[in-house]
């Protein structure tokens, strides 16, 4: 399943010329000039391009992709719990258009909600009623009872069946019935808890979570529907267990081990590590009032997420980017970035950032800078390969494009 074309968006004609480009994929930057027309890249020339209604003179920047944040919460109002699921939806939707906005002005310009959205949301950014980057959404992700999505603590004697982010079902019909439900109402894909999780406060991380028949039946309705499943999963155990049944996209993989990394590969299975929670977990605990449970379970993860990107990419993972910042702590982003070039060179931090998620996303108009791809680019303040803090260091100018328009 893919969003709407940026083609059905409309752009001016916007040329950006003397920039040093990384077109995604290569192993060098090279000068070039970039022409966008109708949202498309109709251009891209070292010897110059069409005239176009305007021009960005871009000596001494970098021009890349649009970035993609491939594990992005939209509806991540508060830290989690009952407070997280019940708030009224009105009040997240607005808090919503801020996480989206806020994030297209970091200069990514495609993120994917994996646990949350609606087609109301996705309508309204179509519709060009909030500033938003390009939106793929999973609808409220599927949890067992008692499994990470489930967000009532043990004293708590309510019932749940679901909210915002989150559904609780238990057994193959049901997961096949919320599946066909999540893709009746325009899921790109599906999201499952397939372990423990540092939030939730009544499920051990390591534990797998759904059985395997659940997890096939997962598998087996989004692949016939030409999409995929993506699942939170930190152990080994968690990711055999969900590579095994059909799962694509491992959400987290922190404690990641070179058997799994290998069984990874062989099912072509991408890594979305999500540092920069952790980190802001561990600096700001205090600041959100995180849960001592969850404390303890983030000190579990915190260090090992680093070391899981140096297991996957020795396994030959391909390895994406992703944030899963919750409540106030959204302003992070960029410093997931940060996290992952300390143990990635920068060329490769880059394409997780553009290429990777986009083949993740099966989006091949997104991520790259070719002809016909989507007219999305960032223009940073230097060579990232020479200063890698312009690609995080948000005191940094960057102007950000979206199909052809520059975001004021």
């Amino acid at each position: 399943m893919t969003g709407p074309r940026v083609a059905d968006r409309p752009s001016g004609d916007l040329a950006v010329v003397n920039a040093l480009v990384f077109d995604g994929v290569s192993d060098r930057l090279e000068e070039a000039d970039v022409r966008i027309a109708d949202g498309v890249i109709r251009e891209v020339g070292a010897s110059g391009v069409s005239k176009a209604e305007r021009v960005v003179d871009a000596r001494g920047r970098t021009l890349i992709p649009g970035m993609i944040d491939a594990h992005f919460h939209a509806y991540a109002s508060a830290m989690g719990g009952l407070e997280l699921e019940t708030r009224p939806l009105s009040y997240v939707s607005l808090m919503a258009s801020a996480r989206l906005g806020g994030a297209l002005n970091r200069g990514f310009t495609t993120v994917r909600d994996v646990a949350g959205g609606d087609i109301g949301l996705a309508r309204a950014i179509e519709e060009g009623l909030l500033a938003a980057p390009r939106y793929l959404y999973t609808g409220p992700a599927l949890s067992q009872t008692g499994g990470h999505g489930d967000p009532r603590s043990p004293d708590v004697d309510v019932c749940f069946g679901h909210g915002h982010m989150n559904e609780i079902v238990d057994g193959v019909d049901a997961v096949r019935r919320a599946v066909r439900e999540r893709f009746r109402t325009g899921a790109h894909a599906i999201k499952i808890m397939a372990s423990g999780g540092v939030i939730s406060l009544t499920d051990p991380i390591r534990v797998p979570q759904f059985s395997a028949e659940e997890v096939a039946a997962a598998a087996d309705e989004s692949t016939r529907r030409g999409s995929y499943v993506a699942a939170h999963a930190y152990s080994a155990e968690a990711i055999v267990h969900s590579v095994t049944n059909g799962v694509r996209s491992i959400e987290h993989g922190n404690l990641l081990d070179a058997d799994a990394a290998r069984l990874m590969a062989e099912h072509s299975a991408f890594l979305v590590p999500t540092l920069a929670t952790y980190d802001a977990m561990n600096r700001r605990g205090d600041d959100v009032n995180l849960h001592p449970v969850s404390r303890a379970k983030n000190a579990e993860v915190l260090t090992a997420g680093q070391r899981a990107i140096e297991i996957a990419r020795a396994a030959g993972v391909r390895i994406g980017f992703g944030t899963d910042l919750m409540g106030p702590l959204a302003d992070e982003q960029l410093h997931g970035i940060r996290l992952q070039l300390e143990v990635e060179p920068v060329l490769d931090v880059l394409r997780s950032l553009t290429s990777v998620n986009a083949d993740l996303l099966n989006r091949d108009d997104l991520g790259r800078i070719a002809e016909g791809c989507a007219g999305d680019l960032v223009l940073l303040d230097g060579d990232p390969t020479a200063d890698p803090a312009v690609l995080w260091d948000e005191t940094r100018p960057r102007t950000v494009i979206q199909a052809g328009s520059i975001i004021p």
